[in-house]
């Protein structure tokens, strides 16, 4: 049954399906000898597929890999960075680091610290990162003063950001402190990712990000750090079979907004 290369390129983990997009544009990929076009269609059971030269057979998909790491600060969320700085792909041990088609699952600052997860699943990349679904992510900040309660419950209604309102966030003050100076401890879940996102609606608030962790993505959680199946920072796992159920449970092909409480 002909279907989308780009899919096709992302079920057999090549790339996610963005990335597939722009292999095809680059002219890496071929159909039957000629070179391939977005958009093309294709069968894998008639049509000879090469990427790079590389025939890609059917019969054999690439065995599915689901890691979630501990990103530490001062790693670059990427598969390569221009400035030449450490990538995510670069801290992973082998043989995780060889891994045909590995990629990042959204993307983190390259100062925040937390859970990261990275597949060869491009289809499941594609899922969750599709801008329709607000996907939820759970983040730990750090941030000068107090914040009232007028200011929690605005951040939680929605910050006008370039123009443009956040969607309702969950917002909690869990802990304050005044020595050496007043810090606020918040935890935070959003359902969107825009680009420094917390840090921007902290700084326009007036409490701008001191330090800040991602301590889960939807259902996928690094722990408590006083758990014995905490992950520590730097390292790596793979996702049990139930956690990649409940990553793929997650996708609602309608989109639509999130209900936070």
């Amino acid at each position: 049954m002909a279907e989308r290369l780009q899919k096709l390129l992302a079920r057999w983990g090549i790339a996610s399906r963005r990335r597939a997009e722009d292999l095809i544009r680059a002219g890496r990929v071929s159909i039957n000898g000629q070179i391939a076009t977005l958009g093309d269609q294709v069968d894998p059971e008639q049509d000879r597929v090469e990427y790079q030269g590389r025939c890609l057979n059917p019969q054999t998909p690439p065995e599915l890999v689901y890691l979630l790491l501990h990103k530490p600060a001062g790693v670059v969320s990427t598969c390569a960075d221009p400035q030449g700085r450490p990538t995510v792909l670069d801290i992973l041990p082998e043989p995780w680091r060889s891994v045909p088609g590995l990629h990042p699952v959204g993307r983190l600052d390259f100062s925040t610290t937390g859970a990261f997860i990275l597949t060869n699943d491009g289809d499941l990349t594609f899922k969750l990162t599709h801008p329709s679904q607000h996907f939820p992510k759970t983040y730990q900040a750090w941030v000068r003063g107090h914040p009232t309660p007028e200011t929690l419950t605005q951040w939680q209604t929605g910050v006008n950001l370039a123009g443009q309102m956040t969607l309702p966030a969950q917002v909690k003050l869990c802990l304050t402190k005044n020595q050496p100076q007043a810090e606020a401890l918040l935890e935070i879940v959003i359902c969107e990712g825009r680009n420094r996102q917390i840090r921007r609606v902290a700084k326009q608030l007036g409490h701008p990000v001191i330090s800040l962790h991602r301590a889960a993505i939807g259902p996928i959680e690094l722990g408590n750090s006083q758990a014995a199946t905490h992950l520590p920072l730097g390292a790596v796992r793979i996702l049990t079979p139930a956690e990649v159920t409940a990553l793929q449970n997650r996708y609602n092909p309608e989109g639509g907004h999130p209900v936070v409480q």
